[in-house]
């Protein structure tokens, strides 16, 4: 049996087809609000059995799910069974097919007609030898489309107007983690690397504030660009508990925010609108909304927060960039920058504790007085206890097939004994779900055939180093510059190394030519090193014995 850390539970976030998922949120919306209750009446069971198209007795057992369960959407999800009476389920094969010719075919401004879609549905599914899905299960794949997104990419812009809100004030917020709002900025400030202490550019800052409150929930301080891997990460460290972090940090401080939003406000960046994301906040229960264009207060709060932070940045750090070259005037940024990646997350950390520990302009106390006041009135918020389980959640999803040696993903292998069970009766399964950090692909979690749990499967060479996408991504694109078209997972790794060999020598090349530079700069400024003067001996005076005169020390001869 794998460990609590490499097996990880999977309930349908990725695996359920839209339909299902659709009904799940549906159920979850009606049965949720029962389950609360100590003692749920006829009436009101019988107006939910009448929403979802079930018996009084039908509902009662979704009730006795939603109290066994953890308060996620697929606990209310159909059984995953190979389909029941009528084999109504289609292949996930089939499924796959759907949704992109949806995204491709349907969702154009051609308008194509439900007849010609399942004509183009039909005829991809025979070329691939697939089962031929009826047309009324086409159109009710259609039907679960977002309104809004159908509308828009088929007809326009104008004509999706009318399903949309209309602008206004932001909704009222009452109590904490009612909404959390998270947003990017690229710091104003260099940083430097960890061993040689030279620079190595600006970090990103994702940051999640609770509008009621104003404090800060959760923080991510990264060098790659936004992605919705950093809000996921952003998403784990509100919703648990930060000490573990504090203390790998060694940082000694109070952080006690932490928990589950109930809303989640964003702007309409790609990051923001990624189906992991989208998916994972609706397994947690946790509604995400973006921000109405041309809107931009309603994601003031967190914007605010993020000039804050920079302003105290540009006031007391070493390398600050300034918001614009004007106000940066002859800083060497680059020369002055002092702090590592780690030392600029800890410098944070402080400051959200001086900032929570502060009185607040808007609310006239301390964002932590704030919190306080409110967890004494509505009860300590429930944190998740197992971030990595959390966090797979909202990783990118891949698809492959698996071979005798393993999973094959961007020519790197992958394995662990855990899969031989698996491989004997490879021809059995369709491709397999995997979810993959690109900040560290060394490895990868696996969801296993019945659906149930992630299983962890690193390298197949362990002795190769973890790298990140970023890099291997750099190293392909070198081989094949080189000519390579087929590429080998040790070339990748030479080419990973010799890469990472160049960064190495050029730090040490640009250290050098700086200490030589500072040392000329030196030199000049203190101007020509004055002639050394003879010592005094006590030999008389030469010409007194008719000696010739001693020669200065920079005109005798060496020997």
């Amino acid at each position: 049996m794998a460990s609590d850390t490499s097996l990880i539970a999977e309930q349908g976030v990725a695996t359920l087809p839209d339909a299902a998922w659709a009904q799940a949120r549906q159920r979850a919306e009606i049965i949720g609000p029962l389950a609360a209750l100590d003692v749920v009446g006829h009436e009101a069971a019988d107006a939910a059995a009448h929403a979802l198209g079930l018996s009084r007795r039908q509902v009662y057992a979704l009730i006795r799910r939603a109290r066994q369960g953890s308060g996620l959407v697929t606990d209310l999800a159909r059984s995953r069974s190979g389909g029941g009476k009528g084999k109504g389920r289609l292949p996930e094969s089939v499924e796959r097919i759907i949704r992109e010719l949806l995204q491709k075919r349907f969702l154009t401004k051609q308008k194509r007609s439900l007849a010609a879609f399942h004509r183009e549905v039909a005829q991809a599914c025979k070329t691939q030898k697939l089962r031929v899905p009826t047309r009324n299960t086409v159109a009710s794949r259609i039907a679960n489309l977002d309104p809004l997104k159908t509308t828009r990419r088929r007809e326009g812009q104008d004509a999706s107007r009318s399903l949309q809100g209309v602008g206004g004030e932001p909704p009222v917020v009452t109590a904490p983690l009612e909404q959390v709002q998270i947003d990017h900025t690229v710091i104003d400030l260099i940083v430097v690397d960890e061993r040689d202490r030279q620079p190595i550019g600006r970090p990103y800052l994702t940051i999640a504030i609770d509008v009621f409150t104003r404090c800060v929930l959760g923080m991510v301080v990264t060098l790659e660009a936004p992605s919705s891997v950093s809000v996921g990460l952003c998403l784990a460290h509100v919703v648990c508990d930060k000490r573990p972090r504090l203390e790998g940090l060694n940082v000694e401080m109070d952080w006690p925010m932490s928990g589950k939003p109930r809303l989640l406000y964003l702007d309409n960046a790609a990051e923001f609108k990624s189906e992991a994301l989208r998916r994972g906040c609706e397994q947690h229960d946790i509604q995400l909304e973006h921000r109405p264009p041309g809107q931009p207060h309603y994601g003031g709060i967190v914007e605010r927060i993020i000039g804050t932070a920079m302003q105290m940045i540009h006031d007391e750090l070493p390398g600050t960039t300034f918001s614009n070259p004007d106000q940066r005037g002859e800083y060497a940024s680059e020369k002055m920058a002092a702090l590592t990646l780690h030392e600029l997350e800890r410098w944070l950390a402080l400051a959200v504790g001086t900032y929570h520990g502060s009185v607040h302009n808007g609310l006239l106390q301390p964002p932590a007085a704030r919190w306080t006041e409110a967890v004494a009135r509505v009860g300590v918020p429930a944190v998740v206890t197992r971030a990595t389980a959390f966090l797979v959640d909202f990783l990118p999803i891949i698809r492959r097939t698996l071979t005798r040696t393993g999973f094959v993903i961007d020519h790197i292998h992958y394995y662990a004994d855990a899969l031989k069970p698996w491989i004997a009766r490879r021809d059995r399964w369709p491709a397999f779900l995997i979810r993959r950090d690109p900040r560290d692909i060394s490895r990868i979690w696996v969801l296993e055939p019945e659906g149930q749990h992630y299983l962890e499967i690193p390298y197949r060479t362990l002795s190769h180093p973890a790298v990140t996408l970023w890099e291997q991504q750099q190293a392909l694109a070198k081989l094949r510059q080189h000519g390579r078209e087929q590429v080998d997972e040790s070339a990748l790794f030479r080419m990973i190394g010799q890469m990472r060999e160049i960064v190495t020598a050029a730090q040490k090349a640009t250290r050098k030519a700086r200490r030589d530079a500072d040392r000329r700069q030196h030199l000049k400024a203190s101007g020509p090193p004055a002639k050394p003067t003879p010592p005094k001996t006590d030999v008389a005076d030469p010409q007194a014995d008719n000696l010739p005169p001693a020669k200065p020390f920079d005109q005798i001869e060496e020997w």
